[in-house]
């Protein structure tokens, strides 16, 4: 899929260093002294990614005959905030779009672009009004002024102005196209005045404009670079003294705590999922989340965490021996993967599509588990691969970035370019199910992950600094951490 606003992309201005070093300072200083909505992102990033939306529109519109039209009424809700019980919130995580366009981090808001022809737009940030009595319950609101200062809009209403808002505009242009995603509502007040105003108005045609939004998303700005690079960081650091710290008898949750606890300490807020913490047979089950069992001394570890770094997120998978050594089978299967991986990531340089990444991994993987004698060596070329699928049924390769599987409506199918970030996480689960397994490798599960920064030049490892090759693993694995003094309560 072509992308249509790369120059857009190209225009950015570079990240100027980091600023989260300085949060003693007052909010208004970091923010509007130094241009700043959020760490690392400057003000005119997110007017110019404004602009590359509606440029995107305009060309669109211009050769699709649907939606042929000069005027445009774009309408992106912020994520609403969600409660697991009476009174008590989920953590607010914001709508992705909405945090990309705006950078406002609030509830209860939607940004309006509208524009006329011509190539200009006007942005228009709706947002809740000052409230001291819910101010007091749950932290200050920007309000009206202080959006108009902060988020670089030409205008801002209070939320309950919206749907006049609305009317207003389609009063004055009898003809637009409105591009809102109706099918997958991210807050209920929004879609609601705006099934009122669709119901309401003699313009019907509309469109979502996440696609459009994925398509800008999908290249990373020098500055969003920047932040990812420091989130790979974060968490390569973490997984590292995780690994450090383990040891036989350790449960999958305090090994779940100590690589939550790293990020954190190290600047991240939260994690970016709820991470895999698999000891032994349990590294078969690809999206175990329970991690609650004790990890026993021979097993080994399989870790898929990664963090949320100013809404910029790292996705690593180590794995390593719980005493300290692989074993031989374990270092024959775990060598097989790292060589798999290698050999993958190399081949980025010819910027393949993520779906020929996986086909290449079939083909690399079944070789691989031939030499280990996890395939016998008399299968043709389409047995051998969806054998080697057998062992690795999942996909090789995500987009990445401000969600951990990033812009979703981007096929996999289109050659990679330069801005784009990836992961590159081929593995092996040997289940006894499975026809063509050695019982010496039953229950062994291993994955590596890394997250790849597409370039001109090449691919470049952002988690390079996370252990993977067998001496660094074994390294770090077999230190003799302090035990921890901490028991667990066991309910009789």
């Amino acid at each position: 899929m072509p992308h249509t606003s790369t120059h857009c992309i190209t225009q950015y201005l570079k990240w100027t260093g980091p600023t989260w070093d300085r949060s003693h300072e007052p909010r208004a200083v970091l923010l509007l002294g130094h241009s700043l909505v959020l760490p690392g992102l400057r003000l005119d990033e997110f007017q110019k990614r404004r602009s590359c939306l509606m440029e995107s529109i305009y060309k669109l519109s211009s050769k699709d005959e649907r939606i042929f039209n000069n005027n445009h009424l774009v309408v992106i809700p912020s994520s609403s905030k969600l409660y697991m019980s009476e009174k008590i919130p989920y953590v607010f995580r914001q709508n992705t779009d909405f945090l990309y366009l705006s950078g406002c981090l609030e509830p209860g808001s939607a940004l309006v672009l509208s524009g006329t022809g011509g190539g200009h737009h006007t942005s228009t940030l709706f947002v809740r009004q000052k409230d001291v009595h819910s101010e007091m319950w749950d932290g200050p609101r920007t309000g009206t002024e202080g959006a108009l200062e902060l988020f670089g809009v030409e205008q801002s209403l209070p939320m309950q102005d919206l749907g006049l808002f609305l009317k207003s505009f389609s009063k004055s242009h009898s003809k637009f196209m409105l591009w809102y995603d109706f099918t997958h509502p991210a807050e209920p007040e929004v879609h609601k005045t705006m099934q009122g105003f669709l119901a309401n108005t003699i313009n019907k045609v509309w469109e979502s404009p996440k696609h459009l939004l994925h398509r800008l998303r999908l290249y990373k700005s020098p500055s969003e670079v920047a932040l990812m690079h420091a989130s790979c960081k974060v968490a390569s650091e973490a997984i590292a003294v995780t690994m450090q710290d383990s040891h036989p008898g350790v449960t999958e949750h305090q090994l779940f705590a100590r690589v939550d606890y790293e990020c954190r300490m190290r600047g991240a807020e939260t994690l970016a999922y709820p991470p895999v913490v698999a000891g032994g047979t349990r590294a078969n089950i690809i999206h175990y989340i329970s991690n609650n069992q004790v990890v026993q001394a021979g097993e080994m570890v399989l870790m898929d965490a990664g963090c949320e770094y100013h809404g910029y997120n790292s996705d690593i998978t180590r794995t390593w021996p719980i005493s300290g050594k692989f074993s031989s089978n374990q270092l024959e299967l775990y060598e097989a993967v790292l060589s798999v991986q290698s050999d993958l990531i190399k081949r980025c340089s010819n910027f393949p599509s993520l779906d020929s990444l996986f086909y290449e991994m079939c083909d690399l993987l079944g070789h691989s588990l031939q030499q280990v004698g996890l395939l016998p060596r008399n299968l043709n070329k389409d047995q051998l691969s969806k054998a080697a699928y057998s062992y690795c049924p999942h996909h090789v390769s995500h987009y990445l970035g401000m969600d951990v599987h990033d812009t979703a409506l981007i096929p996999r199918s289109i050659p990679l370019e330069p801005g784009m970030i990836i992961t590159i996480e081929p593995g092996v689960y040997v289940s006894p199910k499975n026809q063509w397994a050695p019982p010496e490798f039953y229950g062994m599960g291993i994955r590596v992950e890394d997250d790849i920064l597409i370039t001109s030049e090449g691919p470049v490892v952002l988690t390079e600094s996370c252990p993977k090759t067998v001496e660094q693993v074994e390294k770090l694995a077999s230190f003799i951490p302090s035990v921890p003094t901490v028991s667990i309560t066991h309910c009789m």
